[in-house]
């Protein structure tokens, strides 16, 4: 019987119209179980246990926020999304008080490399992803010129490549204050193909701005590009390539030639690739649903390319910003303006070869605010980048640059990509870790270097998004036995 998945048969547009209708029934029931569940978890207070939220700065942001809180919900599609820069400028899309949940979707921008799985039948997608020869659904896509006498590659110049979904606009958040925000829920966006009912996918390129990239055996660069397939029905943990292909060029919708992976939404046409479908056999990646690029607008620049991490936040890269995680984040501009894109289905430290498994997700966020004037005395006071924190660990991120676009001058945003290194990430994280164990446990320098390099995990979070990251890690039952 046809499902929506047969054109030839007579009632074809019925029957995929009733398809539609059921996947979005379940769709929605789905976010809806999860928010039933996120709001639970809501209540339990920060991350269970000892947590950077003390007992009193609570009390003190529960006294400043409603008493009822309210559930607000911001789909991903053409009028929801910025593409590839962060601005303090933007319109905010939505307005919410601080305890409030939001629940946000966020859609990959490679979902081009693969349209018949990963935009096809999803208006939000195809509104996002429209691109005919007369017009794109989202035309600027970048921080660069949008000036079409200007650009080459198309407007925006592709300086920043992240869909992100926002600005939540957070009332009464002001620069100084501290903005937790909580990760309820994370979890794939279904695919809206009848081909694919039940699936997921997701697209991970191994591209020219990867680490690999000038170490190629035999030093013959490309370009290859995996498919991968989740279970978006949750009984499967593990994602599967589906198959790859090597990137060749490819001519978008206005006639622009791109040899390389050098703009996002590019359509593919695979007529023109050779998709190999015996890639990974038996190898089972598990997934771990998380959001690359998560973070506030910072208040250096009126458009902020995506890809660099800053102190506000942005494209982090660390696969621990998922599901029962907590971040912190310094607010720099009036309400804040959080955005919430880049989501993965999977990656490892490093993310070396430049990519994760971008997959579209759906996230449930609780977002409370923290004043300034609260602060004094708690461990958030004076926390100048974004913290992560879970049930079990606290977690600092150091970039080679904490703040490239104050300490590199008016040409930040292109210097930064040159200036990079690993030793310098090393650093910063070095230098936070140690500020943050003297100040919330009380310990000399000599003992916090002590404790470093016997019970803190320094890793390479990301060596690909021109600011380079390495994090450390300390668990919180190493302080068990303290007062």
């Amino acid at each position: 019987m046809c499902r929506g998945d047969d054109a030839n048969c007579p009632e074809f547009e019925l029957h995929y119209r009733a398809f539609k209708e059921d996947l979005n029934a379940e769709r929605r029931g789905f976010l809806k179980s999860g928010f039933v569940a996120a709001g639970g978890l809501a209540t339990l207070g920060a991350a269970g246990g000892a947590s950077l939220v003390t007992p009193a700065l609570a009390e003190a942001s529960a006294a400043r926020s409603p008493t009822e809180r309210k559930s607000h919900y911001l789909p991903a599609n053409a009028d929801t999304v910025h593409w590839g820069y962060f601005s303090k400028s933007l319109k905010p899309k939505v307005e919410v008080d601080s305890g409030d949940i939001v629940t946000i979707e966020a859609l990959t921008h490679h979902a081009c490399d693969d349209r018949e799985r990963m935009v096809e039948g999803d208006e939000g997608a195809e509104s996002v992803f429209l691109w005919t020869k007369d017009k794109k659904g989202v035309d600027r896509r970048g921080a660069g010129t949008t000036d079409p006498k200007v650009y080459k590659k198309g407007s925006g110049e592709g300086q920043g490549v992240h869909v992100m979904t926002g600005p939540v606009y957070v009332r009464g958040a002001e620069p100084g204050d501290i903005l937790e925000v909580r990760i309820l829920d994370c979890a794939p966006r279904p695919c809206a193909n009848p081909k694919f009912k039940g699936k997921s996918f997701g697209s991970n390129a191994a591209a020219w701005w990867g680490y690999h990239y000038n170490d190629m055996i035999g030093g013959a660069k490309r370009e290859v590009v995996t498919i991968y397939e989740v279970d978006a029905t949750g009984a499967k943990s593990w994602a599967q390539a589906a198959y790859n292909f090597k990137w060749v060029p490819q001519t978008d919708p206005f006639g622009v030639v791109h040899p390389t992976i050098d703009y996002p939404g590019v359509p593919v046409d695979h007529t023109k690739t050779e998709r190999n479908f015996d890639v990974l056999k038996g190898v089972r990646v598990p997934i771990r649903p998380h959001f690359g690029t998560l973070g506030l607008a910072p208040a250096e620049a009126e458009f902020v390319d995506t890809i660099p991490p800053s102190y506000t936040g942005g494209n982090i890269d660390n696969w621990r910003i998922g599901k029962g995680a907590t971040m912190y984040y310094p607010v720099a501009v009036d309400g804040a303006l959080l955005s919430v894109g880049d989501p993965h289905a999977s990656q490892g430290d490093s993310e070396l070869c430049g990519t994760a498994i971008e997959c579209s997700l759906t996230g449930v966020f609780q977002l409370i605010l923290h004043k300034k004037a609260d602060l004094g005395g708690t461990p958030l006071e004076g926390l100048d980048y974004p913290m992560l924190e879970t049930k079990d660990e606290w977690l600092v991120h150091g970039f080679s640059f904490a703040n490239y676009l104050k300490e590199l001058g008016p040409e930040a945003q292109s210097a930064i990509y040159g200036k990079s290194s690993v030793d310098l990430a090393m650093r910063d994280a070095f230098r936070k870790m140690r500020q943050f164990l003297m100040a919330t446990q009380k310990l000399t320098e000599d003992e916090a270097v002590s404790l470093m390099s016997i019970g803190v995990d320094f890793g390479v979070t990301q060596v690909v998004d021109g600011n380079w990251g390495v994090h450390a890690v300390v668990k919180k039952d190493i302080f068990a036995g303290r007062a």
